[in-house]
This record gives structure tokens, C-alpha cells and sequence, in this order.
């Protein structure tokens, strides 16, 4: 993921279902890993999108 960051993506979700675990890589920033989120937004980069995680 992070060669997307590197190479200009602003906002990038690593969704691992299984462990219910959701990485999360933005420009300058450490990954930020959230456990079990119901939902993770778009930010800045897709402003007003919102991925529901509920039922993964």
C-alpha cells in the first residue's frame, strides 16, 4: 500500500475481512490501523463516500 502513497494516491484502505482489521495509508502519515470499524469514510480524497463494514 504503500507504494500507492508514494507514487501520489492521497487515501488508501488495506480491508483484511477475516481478522476484521482495516489499515489505513495517507500521504505523510503512519498507517493507522482501526479493529472492527462499522464504517471508514473517504476524507478529503472522496469527500462524503462512506464504506460500511458492518456485515463484512
Amino acid at each position: 500500500m504503500q507504494k500507492y502513497i508514494d507514487n501520489g494516491c492521497r487515501l488508501s484502505w488495506l480491508i483484511d475481512p477475516e481478522n476484521k482489521r482495516v489499515a489505513i495509508y495517507r500521504i505523510g502519515k503512519p498507517a493507522e490501523i482501526l479493529q472492527a470499524p462499522s464504517s471508514i469514510s473517504g476524507e478529503d480524497a472522496l469527500e462524503g463516500f462512506i464504506l460500511n463494514l458492518e456485515n463484512v
